[in-house]
C-alpha cells in the first residue's frame, strides 16, 4: 500500500529553483532513502512535505489527502514528522521539555506519558539526561534527542534528515539499530543521509537527486550494485553510465 505519493514536485527560493518535477512515492511500512550531493535539493524536499518551505508546484498526496503546502503544524496532526538537519534543539530547555515541545498539540494524558516512555526505550541514554539541558548534550545525545521529539508527535511518516552527521562511528552504528527498530515497529520512514552505504542498508528503495532533479530510482540493492552510484557515492565503479536503473518508475501497491 503506497502511502506518500508526490507528483511533478518543484520548489523555489525566489526565482532560484532548487527542485524540478520530482516524482516519488512510499510504501507504507518502509524505508525510502534520498541520495545525493550536497545542494542536490534532499533537505528542502523534506521541508516542503512538513510545509516549511511551499511547492512551486506538484502534488503531495499522503494516505490519500492532497497535503500541498500544509501549514507545519497541519503536518504533525496529520502524523508526519522530521527530524532536522543540525538537529535544531532548543539548548537552554532540558532534554524532557525539548521532548515536550514534540508533543505540543497534544494532550498530557496516559497516551502521551506512554510515548515519553517509548522514547526512553528506544534511546536509554535520553532518561539519564532528562532533565539536563539540551546544550550539554554530545552530539549523538543531541540527535537522540531531535530523533526523540519527533516520535512524540506519533508520527505515521518519520522524516530524518542526516541522522549520523558529524558522529562517531560507534554512535552512527548505533543509530542505524534504532532506524531498523523503529522500522519493524511498522514505522514509514524517509531517510535522507550522505553516509550512502548506511542509506542503502537501511532502506529498501532509493532515489538519487542532482541539482534538483530526480537522477536514479530503484530498490536498494540495486542501486547499491549502479556503477554510477559507486563511483559517486560509494567510492567504486564508473561515474560514466548510470547503468540499468533509470529515472522514478510508477510504485504501486
Amino acid at each position: 500500500m503506497t502511502s506518500l505519493e508526490v507528483r511533478q514536485l518543484s520548489v523555489a527560493y525566489g526565482k532560484v529553483v532548487v527542485l524540478q518535477d520530482i516524482d516519488l512515492s512510499v510504501e507504507a511500512g518502509s524505508v525510502v532513502c534520498i541520495l545525493g550531493a550536497n545542494g542536490a535539493g534532499k533537505s528542502s524536499f523534506l521541508k516542503c512535505l512538513v510545509g516549511l518551505v511551499p511547492a512551486r508546484s506538484g502534488r503531495i498526496v499522503w494516505e490519500g489527502k492532497d497535503i500541498t503546502n500544509l501549514e507545519p503544524h497541519e503536518a504533525a496532526t496529520n502524523g508526519i514528522a522530521l527530524s532536522p538537519e543540525g538537529r535544531r534543539l532548543f539548548p537552554d530547555l532540558s532534554v524532557y521539555e525539548n521532548l515536550c515541545v514534540g508533543g505540543y498539540h497534544r494532550r498530557r494524558n496516559a497516551a502521551f506519558r506512554d510515548d515519553l516512555e517509548k522514547v526512553m526505550t528506544y534511546f536509554p541514554r535520553l532518561r539519564e539526561r532528562l532533565h539536563t539541558p539540551a546544550g550539554y548534550l554530545s552530539g549523538g545525545e543531541q540527535q537522540m534527542a531531535a530523533i526523540g521529539r519527533a516520535l512524540m508527535i506519533r508520527p505515521r511518516l518519520l522524516l530524518l534528515d542526516e541522522p549520523s552527521l558529524g558522529l562517531a562511528p560507534l554512535i552512527v552504528s548505533q543509530m542505524a539499530r534504532i532506524i531498523s527498530a523503529l522500522h519493524r515497529d511498522g514505522m514509514t520512514i524517509v531517510l535522507v543521509e550522505q553516509n550512502a552505504r548506511l542509506a542503502l542498508r537501511l532502506a529498501q528503495y532509493g532515489y538519487v537527486f542532482e541539482t534538483g532533479r530526480l537522477a536514479l530510482a530503484g530498490p536498494s540493492s540495486e542501486l547499491a550494485s549502479n556503477p554510477y552510484v559507486k563511483e559517486l557515492y560509494l567510492g567504486g565503479g564508473s561515474s560514466k553510465s548510470r547503468g540499468s536503473v533509470g529515472a522514478a518508475p510508477e510504485r504501486r501497491a
